[in-house]
This record gives structure tokens, C-alpha cells and sequence, in this order.
């Protein structure tokens, strides 16, 4: 029996109707030109909208994207099993929905034993829910595999990444990859911007080990680390050849805030 996921943030990250998300979220995305290259790999940030949303938003609306899309995220809450995967129904935002793509998360879940059909792990979990506003403004049909990340071995996010490889080759199926991270969180203006730099230059090299011990030996809050190391091995796999930063902005350019502020960085991989 399927089961759908309820929106948990919305009226609080984004907006609680549709009219107004939509009309948020469009703004963000207007003026720019989708690439003619194929994303395989987007990140983005999941703060509020008045915050992230530019970022979002511009990030988004150049990528080109896949049919389905395989979203990547933290997991916040600590609640459910390290790679959590919600496997059927759908994700509800106010006034609409993505469905899942059933077939490919089964198939993954047969293929990968460290993925696991987990509910548990999404259901108060606010950063895919965050980005799905900007996916459906794209693509209303667009459907996604959703996997909460939370595996702190880097070997294990490497072999999954393999494995999921292996599965969209074994399909015949292309898939881009949405990692959503926020940045570093609650340092200064100055020392988030230079730190942000450190774990970006290691993304845009495509070396998600080096992304890992950067963030690591670095201290550098970015939330999405454990995905972002996971997408770009699979990146990688996939024939990634270029990485390009689409946008950054900090939480301090729209509050004033300079004192604590949490970094925003879009970046697409094709």
C-alpha cells in the first residue's frame, strides 16, 4: 500500500498556498535561460524562500533536467535508517504534487542493500520538501526518487553510488541527481564566504572525497555533505565533466545580519 508524504514547512519555509508559492518561486526562476547541456548533477540550498530562494531559484531554472530526478538530501532529524528511500506515492506541496517514480526506486532498493524503504527518515525532514516547489514551477510531471542521506562512511556512500550506477545502466535510464545542502551555518559574513570557498572549489574540481575532507578537517557546517559526497561519486560514474557556480549568497545579504550567517551555494554539473 502506498503512502503519501504530507508537506511538513509549508506556511513556514514557503508559502501555505499554492498561488503564492508558485508566484515566489516564479520570481526566482525568471530571466534566465535553461542550459542546452544535460544537469547531471544540481545542487541547491532549502532555507526559507526569502532566504535560499534566489539561489534556488536561478540555480534551478538553467538546469536541465530529467524526467525523473533522484533528490539527495541530509537528514536533519536523526529519525530513520542511514539511506532512507521513500518508495511510492507522493510528495504533496499545497495545491500539488510530485509522484515517485516507482519503478526505479524499487529497482534500487533491490540492487543496494544499504538503501532502505524508510518513511521514517522524510517524514519531518524540510530539505527536498524545500526545492519541490521550484521542480514542480518546472516540470509538474517530473517524478522523483527521494533518498534522505545520513550514512557518515564515505566508503558506504561511494559503493551506493555504484550500485545506483549500475541500476540506471542495467534500465537504460538517464536520471539528473537534486542534492540539496545549505553552506556553512552561523559564522561570520567574512569567515562563512572564505570556508564556502574551501568546500566549493573541492566540488567544482568533481572530487567528492576531497569535498568530504575539506568539510571535515575544515569544520565547515554544510548539512549536505554526506549527500553531496554521494551525488558526486555517482556524478562522476555518470561521465560528469564540468562544474560550474551559478549563484552564492548569504542569510546576512537579506536579514543584515553580517554577525551569523548561514551560506547559500547553486551549482550545476553536467
Amino acid at each position: 500500500m502506498s503512502f503519501d508524504r504530507e508537506p511538513v514547512v509549508a506556511g513556514q519555509f514557503y508559502a501555505g498556498r499554492q498561488d503564492q508559492w508558485l508566484a515566489t518561486v516564479q520570481a526566482c526562476m525568471r530571466g534566465e535561460t535553461e542550459n542546452e547541456n544535460l544537469s547531471r548533477l544540481v545542487m541547491v540550498p532549502h532555507a526559507g524562500h526569502v532566504f535560499s530562494g534566489g539561489v534556488a531559484g536561478q540555480t534551478l531554472a538553467r538546469a536541465k533536467l530529467t524526467d525523473t530526478v533522484l533528490l539527495l538530501g541530509p537528514n536533519h532529524t536523526g529519525m530513520g535508517v542511514p539511506l532512507a528511500l521513500w518508495p511510492d506515492g507522493k510528495w504533496l506541496l499545497p495545491g500539488a504534487a510530485l509522484e515517485v517514480d516507482t519503478e526505479l526506486a524499487a529497482a534500487l532498493l533491490t540492487a543496494e542493500p544499504a538503501l532502505s524503504a524508510d518513511r521514517a527518515a522524510h517524514l519531518q525532514e524540510h530539505s527536498l520538501e524545500v526545492i519541490l516547489p521550484f521542480l514542480w514551477a518546472k516540470n509538474p510531471a517530473m517524478r522523483i526518487v527521494p533518498i534522505a542521506v545520513g550514512d557518515p562512511r564515505p566508503h558506504k556512500l561511494g559503493g551506493a553510488a555504484s550500485k545506483i550506477a549500475e541500476v540506471l545502466a542495467a534500465l537504460g535510464r538517464e536520471v539528473s541527481i537534486v542534492v540539496s545542502s545549505d553552506m556553512n551555518h552561523f559564522a561570520s559574513e567574512e569567515k562563512t564566504r572564505a570556508i564556502d570557498q574551501h568546500a566549493i572549489d573541492r566540488v567544482l574540481a568533481l572530487d567528492p572525497m576531497g569535498l568530504y575532507g575539506t568539510v571535515k578537517t575544515e569544520n565547515i557546517s554544510m548539512c549536505g555533505v554526506l549527500p553531496m559526497t554521494l551525488g558526486l561519486h555517482l556524478a562522476n560514474i555518470l561521465g560528469a565533466k564540468k562544474a560550474d557556480l551559478v549563484a552564492y549568497a548569504t542569510s546576512g545579504e537579506v536579514n543584515g545580519d553580517m554577525s551569523r550567517v548561514v551560506g547559500y551555494a547553486g551549482i550545476i554539473i553536467e
